[in-house]
């Protein structure tokens, strides 16, 4: 088990995080890229928190537990994304939730209060690196958080006793994350996918099927555009370049960085974006570019010129997992409530409100009862053709984490 470390934010990597606030992933609602998440700002003293000054060092706590006070203590708490759970349209309830509460008799103490992971990292810390119960039963983390979390030993391992859905019907494309193998500690919450996408109108006939497509047609210069984060835009390209971004190594990482560059040299690019492409491609100031199939499920709604493709070398996917903390006082109702959510009836309800790539296998007859459109969605239900395509960002070490920023920073001017 690694041992934890006093985090230190490289230049590049407090760009990176500032990136992800004010134009990535956590700079909107996963339920629509129309809504701003609230308090999505991180506080000056966020990325302080990363020094954990003052923070002890964390023992070998690996799977530690409080006593499991499930049976006595009827209730589990949640921290999740905001708006990444289906509500009614009071905007009070949230239905699937309160449907497990009255199945169970556990009640849910629900709470939105993750608005990026580096922020939410700073909140759980303290606790976590001292040995103590941090508050939550379950928490909802992107993938290269949630490896920290288990190589550092802050998290419990999971009873494949209480997950017997979950264990039957998680979709074979999220079975073997390299930093959870079997998923021993981890259950995704929801996929996203990283796509092409295009808008039918500006690109006038063009074809665009390939990301090598998007770099070099100089009919489509300065109307191409790639993400601000770092692993979606390396990843596509290192795809298209022939190689594996769960295998890679450092010269491999710098042949894609130099093949982005000779695009911005040459004004190729538009830009790099968190979100807000989404403004650009409905225009049509931007032909293609790299897109969130969350955003682009939501566009392509609105605006029939936009729609995606995959390209023959393969996609990006990434995932947002739930995982429970050390000294949590209710492990077994946390357990309950995540295989709760592999049943077919509880994610199509999800799904059908989120639009995020739905985990769970046998979910589409169930969806379709409630979207046919969604159910019908490769970017919401992929089909065996799409999913094995799925490609996954391998782990980084700090090291790598921090020289790689550095060079994408570099790139990207940020």
């Amino acid at each position: 088990m690694e041992q934890y470390e006093p985090d230190r934010l490289s230049q590049a990597q407090a760009a990176a995080v500032r990136r992800s606030l004010t134009g990535g992933r956590a700079a909107l609602s996963r339920r629509s890229l129309l809504r701003a998440t609230t308090g999505g700002a991180l506080a000056i003293g966020g990325l302080g928190a990363l020094s954990a000054c003052g923070i002890p060092a964390a023992r070998n706590t690996s799977g530690v537990s409080s006593e499991d006070h499930s049976a006595k203590e009827k209730e589990v708490n949640f921290s999740n994304w905001t708006d990444y759970m289906d509500i009614d349209d009071s905007g009070k309830h949230h239905p699937s939730l309160e449907q497990f509460t009255r199945r169970t008799g556990i009640k849910v103490e629900y709470a939105e209060d993750i608005n990026d992971n580096v922020e939410f990292f700073g909140k759980i810390k303290p606790q976590l690196a001292a040995g103590q119960d941090a508050g939550r039963d379950l928490i909802c983390v992107t993938d290269w958080l949630a490896a920290r979390l288990i190589r550092f030993g802050w998290v419990q391992k999971l009873d494949a006793a209480n997950l017997p859905h979950a264990f039957m019907n998680l979709s074979q494309q999220f079975r073997n994350p390299d930093w959870d193998p079997g998923r021993a500690y981890s259950y995704p919450w929801q996929g996203i996918s990283t796509v092409i996408a295009y808008n039918k109108k500006a690109l006038d006939g063009e074809e665009v099927t390939s990301v090598s497509d998007m770099l070099d047609n100089p009919k489509l210069k300065g109307r191409i555009g790639f993400l601000s984060e770092m692993r979606d835009t390396i990843g596509m390209t290192l795809l298209d370049m022939g190689k594996d971004p769960a295998k890679f190594g450092d010269d491999d990482y710098d042949a894609a960085i130099a093949r982005l560059q000779k695009a911005v040299d040459k004004g190729q690019i538009r830009r790099f974006t968190g979100n807000d492409y989404t403004s650009d491609l409905t225009k049509g100031d931007l032909a293609a570019c790299i897109a969130w199939a969350g955003d682009v499920v939501q566009v392509k709604a609105d605006t029939p010129d936009v729609d995606f493709l995959i390209p023959d070398s393969g996609y990006m996917t990434s995932t947002d997992n739930l995982l429970i903390p050390n000294k949590a006082r209710h492990k077994t109702n946390a357990e309950r409530l995540i295989d709760y959510y592999y049943e077919p009836k509880p994610a199509a309800e999800l799904a059908a409100y989120i639009n995020y790539v739905c985990p769970v296998d046998g979910v589409k007859a169930e969806l379709a009862k409630i979207d046919p459109d969604a159910a019908n969605n490769p970017l919401i239900i992929p089909d065996a053709a799409m999913a094995a395509k799925s490609h996954a960002f391998r782990s980084l070490t700090q090291k790598e984490e921090t020289a790689y920023e550095e060079k994408f920073a570099k790139l990207t001017g940020a």
